[in-house]
């Protein structure tokens, strides 16, 4: 069945606050998509960010990111009172504000937790033993903070930082208020989640999440289970993940993250990735995993290198994994980020899971027709983009792209100017063979690349557009409902 969509993060919708979260205005977006003829919401991963703001270097794989937390919907509750004047007013209206905002929320959030008292003691008692992965991010938390926000390797080597069990009974009993505190925001982030998922998918509409490959080193997740990851007795990475040089880095990409031991997981039947998968399957009606091709084969670079260029590829799990993923968890929805250095085990990999895999209508026009990219190449099992969060807008891919790439786009996409790049790609994509298309709503709004989200192998300046308050118009919807009728992904 042939279906669209639009890409636009939870952090770049117009809520108040210098952050979007999941108050009225995600209600309201979930509206302007059904209205477009919509059947997909895509979003980044909801996780919190780390690391410049990235929401792929997530202190945890499992928790929600409080920044998100809708103070209206907690007032709304009765839950939560203040003044609109506690309410944090951005700058720039069109740039998230991450620590302004929690800045401005953290307060709001600790004055809901003490005025919730005991109201919500048996819900979040529940909830801590209904979710063990919330506990062990709680207690990691306060941890943390408790050591003014040092890395878990560096907190006290005996005990703690090794996740003993009277360590860790001590610093729950000294930090309790701290990590009840903590498991309280992870309980209401995933209230108002799946409020906002039922009223989507009461309206037809699917939420599409993005689940990152890897885990930040600095992870409640490395810090619980450190036996799944490469480290080392003293639970430094021994290598880590990134990806070699290529045409847009002379250095490749070092990301940082610690490796799986594949081995040790394949013997404990997979139960790490068991537990992540049904969570992913819970929070979302389909799952981009992102970096797919790691799991064919991955590229490993020794800990402390200055850059990717010594790295090595070394095998991934393969089908094992996925064979015991749809033993667990029959008829997940998984879309496959194989954008990258693919091989025969990649290509093998995903022929025999069958997960549509991705493109990118922007990479089509490099070279001719042959490439992979371009429109003729196009098959019905795929998802298919203008440009994914890491891309440039196509207003600003047009306005600085190589001449000859840009006139082939024009001639393939029939457009004259580079203005008219966003609506022909749009249509272009709508208009192609692929089952399902997705687009950035920067390209729906015809936004330069000030609005683009990420620039890759960089750090800082990302992950910050916002879109203005009452961008998502009626007219604009009118016009994306017209195209999907025309397109034949319109379906009552």
């Amino acid at each position: 069945m042939r279906s669209s969509g639009i890409l636009l993060h939870i952090t770049s919708l117009p809520s108040p606050g210098g952050i979007g979260d999941l108050g009225p205005e995600a209600y309201a977006f979930a509206d302007f998509l059904v209205s477009a003829g919509m059947k997909i919401w895509q979003v980044l991963p909801i996780g919190p960010t780390g690391y410049g703001e990235s929401p792929y270097q997530s202190p945890s794989a499992f928790a929600g990111n409080p920044l998100l937390i809708s103070l209206s919907r907690l007032r709304d509750e009765g839950l939560l009172t203040y003044d609109d004047s506690e309410i944090f007013v951005p700058a720039d209206p069109e740039r998230a504000d991450y620590a302004g905002a929690w800045k401005s929320k953290e307060p709001l959030l600790r004055r809901a937790f003490r005025q919730s008292g005991d109201r919500l003691r048996p819900e979040l008692d529940a909830f801590r033993r209904k979710n063990r992965w919330a506990a062990d991010f709680a207690l990691f938390s306060a941890v943390k903070a408790y050591f003014g926000g040092e890395m878990w390797s560096r907190w006290p080597k005996k005990g703690i930082r090794n996740h003993r069990l009277l360590s860790r009974w001590l610093y729950g009993s000294m930090l309790r208020e701290e990590i009840d505190f903590h498991l309280f925001c992870q309980m209401i982030f995933m209230r108002q989640w799946f409020a906002l998922k039922k009223y989507c998918n009461d309206r037809g509409l699917l939420l599409f999440g993005d689940m990152p490959i890897y885990v930040a080193e600095d992870s409640a997740d490395t810090w619980t289970h450190p036996e799944v990851f490469q480290l080392d007795k003293n639970r430094i990475p021994e290598r880590v993940a990134g990806v070699p040089p290529d045409c847009f880095s002379e250095d490749g990409q070092l990301w940082g993250n610690p490796l799986y031991r594949w081995d040790y997981l394949k013997q404990k039947g997979y139960f790490w990735w068991v537990d992540r998968m049904k969570a992913m399957n819970r929070l979302f009606d389909i799952v981009r995993v992102d970096h797919f091709i790691g799991f064919g084969h991955y590229y490993s670079i020794p800990y402390g290198a200055p850059n990717a260029r010594n790295g090595r590829w070394e095998d991934g799990p393969c089908r094992p994994l996925f064979e015991t993923l749809q033993r667990e968890i029959p008829g997940m929805r998984i879309v496959a980020e194989d954008l990258g250095e693919v091989n025969d085990q990649v290509r093998d990999l995903m022929d025999w899971t069958g997960y549509p895999g991705m493109k990118c209508l922007c990479y089509g026009f490099g070279g001719d027709i042959t490439n992979q990219h371009h429109p003729a190449n196009y098959t019905p099992n795929m998802v298919l983009y203008t440009g994914t969060h890491d891309n440039d807008t196509m207003l600003g891919w047009a306005r600085q792209a190589d001449p000859k790439e840009l006139a082939f786009a024009m001639k393939t996409l029939g457009f004259e100017t580079p203005e008219e790049a966003p609506a022909a790609f749009v249509r272009g994509a709508l208009a192609s063979m692929a089952d399902t298309a997705v687009i950035p709503m920067q390209d729906i709004l015809g936004l330069d690349n000030s609005a683009r989200m990420n620039l890759p192998g960089t750090v800082g300046g990302n992950w910050l557009w916002r879109m203005k308050p009452g961008a998502a118009a009626p007219e604009i919807a009118a016009g994306l409902r017209k195209l999907n009728e025309e397109t034949g992904r319109l379906q009552s």
